[in-house]
């Protein structure tokens, strides 16, 4: 993805050279690629959430189950979480948009960003990159963007990662323009995007439901723990003259863990689970689908009255570029307790964005004011929207 941003910028450049024959060449790419752009650094330090009180008990070291346990504070402790950061942008605001801040620190998000059209004609950017720590976990954070509208066309490319919500998405995308009148504009053309989740594969349900020839079991449940460097001990316990049998639990470095069978696979075995999917979901490459897309952008605007609506359908002919099929979007539905169901019919499905911007200033005291934007991809539905309103008393 960087490389193809490099070599659309090199590809601006020479087009901005040619153009400009009889014009300094630097004065041509400033004007073109930087005037009007703005290179920031900025960060940021904040204490981190403060976590309630957590205690457990560990058995007396007498090792007699009956005598006062040692209770232990395991409350999480975690050190300043912060987040600093660098980039560079060019990126026009619509008419109804302001200024979030005196200074970009990365964290803006203009509308021109998700909707197809754009205050302007030509180049808009932004390259972002930055380290943040939360909960002691350090994450490396980008959003590369970069967009070319002009009356008839929009070209845009871009890659974004959030370490912390394990976000990675690429997307590369070619639209024709019609505008009808002044405002309006109807839009269609190619999208290319990435996932990595395999929707629909579940590894351990696959994993703990594999029979033999016979129809038995080859993989027991507590197996997993073994493979996971668990191990287990039968234990007896005389109460009172009755004798109880169970077992017990302990790490791969020999702590006890649970006391019984019934308690490891309701504490233990859940993390092991997600960390068995997990690893094999890894083993996994990312997916590319490229897809027909269609589109509309209204914008009208006054002093005291603007909308702004938008919106893109992804038409149900997708077509996986990248990564295995039998494990895409379009086998969702095929798997089952034995695996991929064979000869099963690959499922088509419908993705869209949408977005509004409303104001609407009743008189010089009162405004009404409507924000939203709805995406769903695949099975990940994202929203936002906000509704105020204003009064002023003077």
């Amino acid at each position: 993805m960087k490389q193809l941003i490099l070599v659309l910028f090199a590809a601006v450049i020479a087009v901005s050279a040619n153009a400009q024959e009889k014009k300094n060449l630097f004065k041509s790419i400033y004007k073109d690629l930087f005037q009007y752009s703005t290179i920031y650094v900025a960060g940021d330090i904040q204490n981190p959430k403060e976590q309630p009180k957590d205690y457990f008990v560990r058995t007396n070291p007498s090792g007699n189950l009956y005598e006062p346990p040692v209770v232990v504070d395991g409350t999480d402790v975690y050190d300043f979480d912060y987040r600093y950061g660098f980039g560079i942008r060019k990126l026009a605001r619509f008419d109804y948009e302001f200024k979030s801040s005196h200074y970009y620190d990365g964290t803006e998000s203009n509308v021109g960003l998700a909707a197809s059209n754009s205050p302007i004609k030509g180049l808009e950017y932004v390259f972002h990159t930055e380290k943040e720590r939360s909960r002691d976990e350090v994450f490396k954070n980008h959003r590369y963007f970069l967009k070319h509208s002009g009356k008839y066309h929009m070209v845009k490319v871009e890659s974004r990662k959030q370490g912390k919500i394990n976000f990675n998405y690429k997307s590369a995308e070619v639209r024709a323009k019609l505008p009808i009148g002044k405002k309006f504009s109807l839009n269609a053309g190619a999208i290319y995007r990435t996932h990595e989740r395999p929707y629909g594969y579940n590894p351990i349900e696959i994993w703990l439901n594999e029979t033999d020839e016979n129809g038995w079991p080859i993989n027991y449940w507590y197996q997993l723990g073994y493979n996971y460097g668990f191990t287990d001990q039968w234990v007896t316990i005389d109460i009172d003259g009755e004798e109880i049998y169970d077992y017990y639990w302990y790490d791969p470095q020999g702590n006890v863990v649970a006391y019984t069978d019934l308690q490891f696979r309701d504490t233990v075995f859940e993390n092991l689970i997600n960390r068995y999917n997990n690893e094999q979901w890894d083993l996994l490459d990312p997916f590319g689908v490229l897809s027909p897309v269609v589109g509309f952008d209204f914008y009208h605007y006054k002093n005291n009255f603007w909308l702004h609506a938008y919106g893109s359908y992804l038409l149900p002919y997708h077509r996986y570029l990248k990564g295995d099929e039998d494990f895409s979007y379009l086998n969702r539905n095929n798997w089952g307790l034995g695996g991929l169901r064979q000869d099963s019919d690959l499922e088509q499905w419908e993705d869209y964005q949408a977005g509004v911007v409303f104001g609407w200033k009743l008189s010089k005291n009162i405004g009404v004011f409507v924000e939203g934007e709805y995406t769903k991809f695949w099975d990940s539905k994202i929203y936002n929207s906000s509704v105020g309103l204003n009064i002023t008393l003077k």
